[in-house]
């Protein structure tokens, strides 16, 4: 099995209702194993879709996994649809309708399980059964007499993620050729570069580190920069990546502000811990957007005294001590007001370092001289403020986040510089 194919079933999923984040686990789970995705489908909640869909994806690559339409509305053909393919018939399971009915009873549910629960226990015959010991629905794991293999597991991703770990992962193990290499990878987050600028600094390694390949991924907080091994082997792959993610760092410099998952906002947290700071902010176009980005952190309480939504003038005055003459003098999207911000929310929480973003966010409010997309950031520590003002590009959202963006970038860098306060 050098690969598979994924299989996502749901209208959901063509309608854009709904992100198919079970194809992408699936990817990242199979890729630590070896396991090549050849390719993730997306389909509808039609029989005959499903058939060929699934049909074609067996007959290429000889393994699939889908993922949906295993509950117990009308809408849900997978398993007999894949019965089908294989040429088995569906049975009531007793052992299932059984769990399934403790399963009821356990979440204090009076009563027996609705009629249509029993749709959920008709397994293909001559099927492995998946245990799900976190939803009604199990998963199935259905194999020919040539190796070929289906396993169908549910849409809801707690469920989904569940049945992989404790039921199929093993059973893909069990299938893989002897000497099968992890693809594996690691990846180095840059925020404030362009893509395009990238290259120049990596020389060299702009397409890749000996046998490791890079990526570009550019997205909301910057360009992530991946490392990926394909055929070095799992011994050695960890040190490999290590140094090809160092070489990163070194060419690429201060843009650099983590590795993995980590986003700016968590880094800058570590950061702040390390240096014994404590940060406010103050904020107008943003609306809590920076609070809110600070406090997702589990544990920001420790550095995060609090902030202010200082939306309307009066709210500027009042709050933090925006001057009512230099609000009339040079209006609330100016330097000298986010400096004002900034600087009356470190004082009046007591914290090491205030924030202060002002802006247009549009679409609506810019004029000639303040366009849509003006917007000023400023970071005061008790001496010069260091404040950063120019138009950002995009719609409402983006222009909120990339201010949030600007203002913790500038606290990293000042604290990776070791400014501090």
């Amino acid at each position: 099995m050098a690969s598979l194919d994924i299989v996502t079933i749901g209208d959901e999923l063509l309608l854009g209702l709904t992100i198919d984040t079970n194809g992408a686990f699936l990817a990242r789970e199979l890729a630590h194993m070896g396991v090549a995705v050849g390719r993730r489908t997306s389909v509808g909640d039609s029989a005959n879709d499903i058939v060929q869909v699934v049909g074609d994806a067996l007959d290429r690559s000889g393994a699939v996994i889908t993922t949906g339409g295993l509950g117990p509305t009308a809408d849900d053909l997978t398993k007999p649809a894949i019965a089908g393919i294989f040429g088995r018939e569906l049975y009531f399971d007793e052992a299932q309708w059984e769990r399934l009915r403790e399963l009821w009873r356990s979440r204090g549910r009076k009563g027996e399980p609705p009629e249509a629960n029993k749709q959920q226990v008709m397994l293909p015959r001559g099927c492995t059964v998946l245990v799900n010991r976190h939803g009604s629905a199990p998963g199935i794991f259905l194999e020919d007499d040539r190796g070929r293999w289906v396993a169908m597991l549910p849409g809801v991703p707690r469920e989904m993620r569940g049945l992989w770990a404790e039921e199929l992962a093993p059973l893909v193990r069990q299938r893989l050729p002897a000497g099968t290499t992890p693809i594996r990878s690691i990846t180095v987050r840059t925020t404030g570069i362009a893509e395009s600028a990238l290259p120049e600094r990596l020389g060299d390694a702009a397409r890749g580190i000996g046998s490791l390949s890079l990526a570009y991924l550019p997205g909301q907080e910057g360009v992530d920069l991946r490392l990926t091994s394909h055929t070095i082997p799992a011994s050695d792959v960890d040190a490999a990546l290590r140094a090809g993610a160092d070489v990163l760092r070194i060419r690429v410099g201060t843009p650099v502000y983590a590795e993995g998952s980590m986003d700016l906002a968590e880094a800058v947290l570590v950061l702040c811990r390390k240096a014994g700071i404590t940060l406010a902010v103050a904020e107008s176009c943003t609306g809590g957007l920076l609070g809110a980005r600070i406090t997702a952190v589990p544990g920001s309480s420790d550095v995060f005294l609090g902030g202010a939504i200082t939306y309307a003038n009066d709210a500027k005055v009042a709050m933090v001590g925006v001057p009512t003459e230099m609000l009339a003098r040079v209006g609330a999207v100016s330097r000298e007001v986010a400096e004002a911000m900034a600087r009356g929310a470190r004082e009046r929480l007591g914290a090491s370092i205030g924030i202060g973003i002002t802006g247009v966010a549009g679409p609506g409010g810019g004029s000639p001289e303040k366009p849509v997309g003006l917007v000023w950031v400023s970071v005061d520590a008790g001496g010069e403020p260091v404040s950063i003002g120019g138009q950002m590009i995009g719609d409402r959202q983006e222009i909120r986040f990339r201010a949030t963006q600007t203002a913790l970038d500038i606290v990293r860098r000042r604290l990776e510089s070791g400014a501090g306060t």
